[in-house]
Formats: C-alpha cells, structure tokens, sequence
C-alpha cells in the first residue's frame, strides 16, 4: 500500500509541476493551431480578435490599458492581436498532436477553457464599446467548436468542450 500512496503522490507532484509549467507555456502562434484545425483558424481569421491591434490608434498603442486587451500577450510574447493562444493559453506543450487526441492531458498541461468570465476580463462595463458585451451573442461571432460551425461532430476538431456556462 505504501508504494501505491507514494506514485499517486508522484502523480500529484507531476500533474502540479507540469500545471505550473504550463502557465508560463509559450505562444506558438496561430499558424501552429491551423494545420490541425483549420475550421477554427478560419473563423479566428474572420474574427475582430485576429485584427485587434489593428484598430488601435498609434497613441493607442502605447497605451498599457489600450495593449491589456488589444494586445494583452504583445509584452510577454511579442503577439499583437488576440490570438488563440490569448483565450486558451501558451500551446507550448500542449500542441503536439498525442497531447491534443487526450483532453484530459491536453488540459493537464495548459489548455485553456475559456469561459464568460475570461472574456469579461476585457469585455466588461469599462470598455469603450458603443453596446454592451451579451455573452451569448459573442459566443455565436466566435464560434470555432460547434458542430453546425465545423460541418464535424462537435469533438472532432478539438478536445475543447462547449464553452462554460455562465456562473
């Protein structure tokens, strides 16, 4: 029984570790997530969030509170817009392609889930938009996972489940 405590306390030890690793995971870039899901390339292409900085005045873009959402990853890892890797985080270790076919490892080592709460971070009462952030709604403008979006079944492409439910 002692031997059996001590992997599973390995196990723990290992799955915190490489947790912890995963949120300093690096950007691979968008190009990296395309070759395997071309579908949610596509639509992130089609997406205000691909041409976010872009949108950004030149003043703007030396405004840190302007970057936090524009650009929120352009410090740490040179990105200029809202990638894929801003919502579901550095693909780093979790992109090689025996890691994406387990979701469970997949997230285990950084992929991210992206839920209503995250998009609030920039999508909130305080940002300079003309109409209020509807969740819902958004959800539809980004949709890259759902069956109808991908002509696949809904777990096809992507070990990411439905988005989360608002809390």
């Amino acid at each position: 029984m002692r031997a059996r405590g001590s992997w599973l306390l390995s196990l723990a030890l290992a799955a915190l570790f490489l947790s912890g690793a995963a949120l300093a995971a690096d950007f691979l870039g968008p190009e990296s997530c395309k070759g395997c899901h071309p579908a949610a390339y596509d639509a992130w292409m089609q997406s205000k969030h691909a041409r976010a900085g872009d949108s950004l005045s030149e003043a703007q873009r030396k405004d840190a509170r302007c970057l936090s959402c524009h650009a929120p990853d352009q410090a740490s890892q040179g990105v200029s817009h809202v990638t894929c890797e801003t919502c579901h985080g550095g693909g780093q270790y979790y992109s090689p392609g025996y890691v994406m076919k387990d979701a469970e490892l997949a997230r285990l080592v950084g992929l991210v889930d992206p839920s209503e709460k995250a998009c609030r971070n920039c999508h909130d009462a305080s940002s300079p938009s003309l109409k209020p952030f509807n969740f819902v709604e958004s959800l539809k403008a980004i949709d890259h996972w759902s069956a109808a979006r991908t002509g696949k079944s809904a777990r096809a492409e992507s070990p990411s489940p439905e988005p989360a439910k608002k809390k």
